[in-house]
């Protein structure tokens, strides 16, 4: 049952919920499956896949095991099949705003369509509530919509026009090398000249067709009504560049905020939620995993956020039932080896993840 009308209240109770529908909260939910426990997840977004399926579906991303590159788009895709085989329920366009556990031990989720019962809950809300950092020109604003985006949903869009591409993260380079390949022209300016983008991706920046121009910021957008050029300071000499553009993109990232969750009691630092290395909060039976949470030595990559999942599941597992084994085993650990006796065709043995 969905909670997909306003104010209805799902009395079913579910082993864990899952805040949030990216690629972390996805693989939470299929391995929920592996687990044999019943998942629901809940998220803010129209359709699953956060981030990477509203800001950049078509971006290209390296990081993920198994995969040269894939984009992103294709990558949720793929997760939603491997998750929804497991039937979750899925409740989408709906925000958790108030997280309280009950003295009977159940997690109540109140969202602003209803309320829902979980016995443990896994936040993977990515880096919250996000809205796009502003360019350095004071009136970039002026054309939101009119030749300034803040992320690319679609390259299509981008053909044969000349793009300005703001920024030096991976955001940024990863537009930029996109884009090469369906404008006319691809502008790069940077305000330094060291990329905090991985190091592979500024190479193939350099080698690239894209004009980069580092020291440089954009002082001024023109246009009537629309992008058609702008004015570009080098933070340096302090000349002024003028340079024709169709389309401006930012690749300065987004800003982030945690939103409702900063009032359910969890142990925050910064901008993210402190958990242990069994991935839980300070609130027993509540994990997290992905960008929203902070350890020792946390690196903010997709393929993170796929290895915390499961160990934030299996260790929720242990909290609904103490008797459940923390791991389900190796396929490795196999006692049945060759000239040893006979397999047992009916025992499923489950396989590792990692």
């Amino acid at each position: 049952m969905s909670t997909n009308q306003e104010g209805v209240r799902d009395e079913l109770v579910v082993d864990i919920t899952i805040i949030g529908g990216g690629p972390a909260g996805l693989f939470a939910a299929f391995y929920c499956g592996m687990r044999d426990v019943s998942c629901k997840i809940i998220d803010s977004l129209p359709e699953l896949g956060g981030q990477l399926k509203t800001l950049y579906p078509e971006k290209y991303i390296y990081d993920v095991a198994g995969f040269p590159k894939i984009r992103a788009g294709e990558l949720v895709d793929r997760l939603k099949e491997q998750t929804l085989q497991y039937d979750p329920k899925i409740c989408l366009s709906e925000q958790v705003r108030n997280l309280v556990r009950r003295d009977d031990s159940l997690f109540e989720l109140s969202t602003d369509k209803g309320t829902h019962l979980s016995k443990a809950v896994i936040i993977a809300a990515g880096i919250g509530v996000f809205s796009p950092r502003p360019l350095p020109a004071p009136n970039a604003k002026d054309y939101d919509g009119m030749g300034v985006d803040y992320y690319i949903d679609s390259l299509e869009k981008f053909r044969d026009q000349r793009v300005l591409v703001v920024g030096g993260g991976d955001s940024a380079v990863d537009y930029a090398l996109m884009l090469e390949t369906v404008a006319s022209q691809v502008t790069l300016v940077h305000r330094r000249d060291r990329f905090r983008a991985h190091e592979e991706s500024v190479k193939q920046l350099y080698e690239s067709g894209v004009d980069v121009k580092t020291f440089v910021e954009l002082a001024e957008v023109h246009g009537d009504g629309r992008v058609e050029a702008v004015t570009l300071t080098n933070s340096k000499t302090k000349e002024l560049e003028q340079l024709p553009v169709d389309c401006i993109v930012s690749g300065l990232g987004f800003s982030a905020s945690l939103g409702p969750i900063k009032e359910w009691g969890l142990e925050i630092e910064g901008n993210e939620i402190v958990v242990s290395t069994r991935m839980e909060t300070n609130i027993p039976g509540v994990y997290a995993v992905g960008d929203i949470v902070t350890y020792p030595g946390k690196v903010k990559l997709i393929a993170t956020g796929f290895g915390e999942a499961p160990t934030a599941v299996n260790n929720a597992k242990t909290y609904i039932d103490p008797q459940a084994k923390l791991s389900p085993g190796h396929s490795s650990d196999r006692k049945d080896k060759p000239g040893d006796r006979k397999a047992d065709p009916d025992k499923d043995l489950v396989g590792s993840m990692s």
